[in-house]
């Protein structure tokens, strides 16, 4: 008579079990059904739920679902889910943490993404799933209607996952007829969020797209464009929606500190490397070790220190002060300038070889007056924001208002445009935005009659041509060349604009 199995080996041998079904799975779809079926029943639990990222990195996706013994059907699977939305699927994921709870409280959690049926859901466990190269791909969850502790399952269950995306890869290489397509954007197409940006202006689209293809490499990226187009806003995005999202998110501006305090925050420092140096203190690349470090205003970083910059970028090696040997560090760099720095680079004042390492993959970001179908959405945008933070009811906007906001250039670009909105809320007592309230250069009467189409186009190429010609110091060769004008249409068309050199 055989002798009882010991418990862990029954489970080792029902683990192998599944591991043999999903190597005999013939396609994509049931692959991830006999997964989240494998999780439910291994753990014993009524649901198992698989959640996917979809190409761009910001959405998850249900895959699949195992409630009750049953694979749930594909239709209502796959809807996509917001996982911005979701407190605990948001956790897992960002912070890239196994999470197990063994005694649900509605009260505490949010739980949405778990289904109504027949009883309330007590235990739960959610950990988030890598590929081969431990990027986090996924998200599968277990939960029970009895108080539990799941917590044993997470490190098979992680293997099992990672096993699972591994093969998934294999199918979608072999392109068999039946794998199904991943329900998400087709490429070259923004995410509906916009990766947290705003604006759906044919520029912002182009933006966009430059994010999602740089999003998985680890190349640098050099942002360009004008002050308070949202250079630290794209930054931002493209670490917590690539696969970074877990680690340190350093913001740096190279133009707030003097050359040797600068050093000494990205580099660090070692005891008595200076005065005052009375320990050991880490950098702001050691900080960002595994994740980003957004360096603003990189055009104003002293030539020594670009010197320095450099050898991170190729050899990932940083030298703290008062130290003669280096460390490795895993920084993935995104800088940011307004200033041109081809031209930097002619007068000798921005290294070329830095200028062409960083320029590896640039973005410009378009100035708003590019963006005139955005201007009103950031404009309703910043003005929920300013009444929910000042625990006031939305604010309406009336007509003359909105028409008053797309008349105007925005030379501060979405800056400018937020301060805007913000005073006007604050000046706003009576429920309605008006254009009173609104402290822009070119206003127009409210009682006067409606621009026409000419008088807008007018206006708006005034504050356009003023714009250039501030930029370049009233320079109006440069402000020629730089609008793609002859400088005698230039100045021909100031004269019809009525565009004074005392305005310039």
């Amino acid at each position: 008579m055989f002798a009882e199995v010991p418990q862990p080996l029954r489970y080792a041998e029902a683990l192998l079990g599944r591991y043999a079904t999903l190597a005999g799975a013939a396609s994509g779809e049931r692959l991830l059904a006999e997964l989240v079926r494998a999780a439910a029943e291994l753990a014993d639990c009524a649901l198992g739920q698989l959640y996917l990222l979809d190409h761009t990195n910001t959405r998850l996706m249900m895959s699949a679902e195992w409630l009750d013994g049953l694979l749930q059907p594909r239709e209502a699977a796959s809807l996509p889910s917001d996982y911005d939305g979701e407190q605990l699927l948001q956790y897992c994921l960002c912070q890239n943490q196994v999470l197990c709870i063994d005694e649900l409280d509605s009260a505490l959690h949010s739980i949405a993404c778990l289904p109504e049926g027949k009883g309330a859901w007590r235990s739960l466990l959610c950990l988030p799933l890598h590929d081969g190269a431990g990027h986090t791909r996924g998200l599968l969850l277990v939960a029970s209607h009895e108080r539990r502790s799941l917590q044993g399952f997470a490190a098979s269950f992680a293997q099992l996952g990672r096993f699972a995306l591994a093969q998934l890869q294999l199918l979608q290489r072999l392109r068999a007829p039946e794998t199904p397509e991943p329900a998400s954007p087709a490429p070259g197409t923004p995410c509906a969020s916009g990766y947290g940006l705003l604006g759906q202006s044919q520029a912002m689209r182009r933006v966009y797209q430059l994010i999602g293809k740089v999003l998985h490499s680890p190349v640098s990226v050099l942002l360009t464009g004008e002050t308070g187009t949202g250079k630290e806003l794209v930054a931002r995005a493209i670490h917590d929606c690539g696969a970074r999202r877990s680690k340190a998110f350093i913001v740096q501006n190279c133009a707030a500190l003097p050359e040797n305090l600068l050093e000494s925050e990205l580099f660090g420092y070692r005891k008595g490397a200076f005065t005052g140096a009375d320990r050991d203190k880490p950098g702001l690349f050691d900080a960002a070790d595994g994740g980003t470090l957004f360096l603003d205003e990189i055009g104003d970083m002293p030539l020594t220190l670009q010197a320095k910059l450099l050898r991170v970028l190729q050899e990932g090696e940083v030298r703290p002060l008062g130290c003669s040997e280096t460390h490795k560090v895993d920084v993935r760099i995104v800088a940011a300038t307004h200033q041109e720095l081809r031209k930097r680079v002619e007068e000798g004042r921005f290294r070329e070889d830095l200028f062409y390492r960083l320029s590896h993959f640039p973005i410009e970001l378009p100035p708003l007056r590019e963006r005139d179908e955005d201007i009103l959405l950031l404009a309703r945008h910043f003005a929920s924001t300013a009444s929910g933070l000042l625990q006031r009811d939305a604010c309406r906007w009336s007509d003359a208002a909105l028409e008053h906001l797309a008349g105007y250039a925005f030379p501060g670009n979405v800056r400018e445009l937020k301060g805007l909105v913000e005073r006007a809320v604050l000046l706003c007592e009576g429920g309605e935005l008006l254009p009173e309230h609104f402290n822009l250069e070119h206003t127009q009467n409210p009682d006067s009659a409606p621009l026409s189409l000419r008088e807008r186009m007018d206006r708006l190429e005034r504050n356009l041509l003023l714009d250039c010609l501030r930029k370049n110091r009233g320079n109006q060769t440069n402000a020629a060349n730089e609008l793609g004008l002859p400088r005698r249409t230039l100045l021909y068309r100031m004269q019809r604009l009525k565009i004074s050199p005392s305005e310039v």
